[in-house]
């Protein structure tokens, strides 16, 4: 064997030593369950191992930053909260870190649900930082978002209510022609109003077709939710409504005041939203429940005046009256 095989070997040898001596000081994972784990914004290589090393995630702070630095990629590691699985290698969690792909939390906006209760909901959840005033009524689209953990409930807001200015847009452009509102904020205005008087969403274009036809004709609107609004700022009641409150005059109350309200009564869903901007063709003009959460349409005062009977009948039967 020549010199120079024997150096070659020799170096090899030295090589492998080296790795062994190397791989020794890297350490190793040591999740054991499920853990949840935040890097703060800003965070080095350095600050996440030690974080890791205390947290009882990695059996050496040192040996992760070595890893990283031999065998990690150029990507800087991400702020926010990641879930660490059982099994997981410390190249896996830094690939995790590299990648961003951190854990998602949603909150959930009903239809219809009211600004004062959007904002209960936001300062309750308790992922979310920083305080928010009570959005504009009519401002948020309801839907699901998803949010980090710290995620500031201004910037969350903020990214509900571009996606109401969105949507209405979208629906707006696609509107049918000779419909009852002429601005995108009556037709918010509106559809708050469709909103809060259906529970049952096939109904949603009549009940939209029967207010447009009261708006062109000049008609009381005579919506219950818009007596309520002021009140309540659109929670529920609790009780039935007064007289003096049906009579009352107020920028809300469609009883006492012909057109619109001066605002949204709630956050209408796009669905709404759509059925206001292409109502049902319809000749209805009133409407009362009919006992399954729906309602019976009329086109006339004398059939009204029959549904209201029928109406007047379920409710004794109920023992309500």
């Amino acid at each position: 064997m020549t010199r120079a095989r024997l150096a070659l070997l020799g170096l090899i040898a030295l090589t492998l030593a080296a790795l062994v001596f190397a791989w020794s000081l890297m350490g190793s994972a040591t999740v054991t369950q499920e853990t949840s784990f935040t890097i703060p914004a800003g965070a080095s290589v350095s600050a996440v191992a030690e974080k890791l090393e205390a947290e009882g995630l990695v059996s050496s702070a040192s040996g992760f930053v070595l890893q990283a630095r031999i065998f990690g990629s150029d990507a800087p590691i991400q702020a926010g909260e990641f879930l660490l699985a059982p099994g997981m290698s410390q190249g896996d969690i830094l690939s995790a870190f590299q990648s961003g792909d951190v854990i998602r939390r949603f909150v959930t906006i009903p239809e219809g649900m009211p600004s004062i209760l959007v904002w209960e909901r936001l300062m309750a959840e308790e992922l979310l930082s920083g305080e928010v005033p009570v959005p504009p009524e009519g401002s948020i689209l309801p839907d699901t978002y998803d949010f980090e953990r710290g995620q500031s409930r201004e910037a969350l807001v903020e990214r509900m209510q571009a996606a109401m200015d969105t949507a209405l847009a979208e629906e707006w452009a696609g509107r049918a022609p000779d419909i009852a509102v002429d601005t995108m904020r009556d037709a918010l205005i509106l559809a708050s109003i469709v909103e809060k008087e259906t529970g049952k969403p096939e109904e949603r274009r009549m009940v939209a077709g029967l207010y447009s036809n009261r708006v062109k004709t000049g008609m009381l609107l005579q919506a219950d939710p818009t007596i309520i609004y002021p009140i309540t700022k659109g929670k529920p009641l609790g009780r039935r409504i007064r007289q003096s409150e049906i009579s009352a005059v107020n920028g809300y109350n469609t009883y006492t005041r012909v057109g619109l309200p001066e605002g949204p009564i709630t956050n209408p869903g796009r669905e709404s939203i759509a059925a206001v901007l292409d109502p049902a063709k319809t000749s209805a003009l009133f409407m009362v429940a009919d006992g399954t959460g729906g309602h019976w349409f009329a086109d006339t005062l004398e059939q009204h005046n029959a549904n209201v009977a029928k109406w007047y009948a379920i409710r004794r039967e109920r023992g309500e009256m």
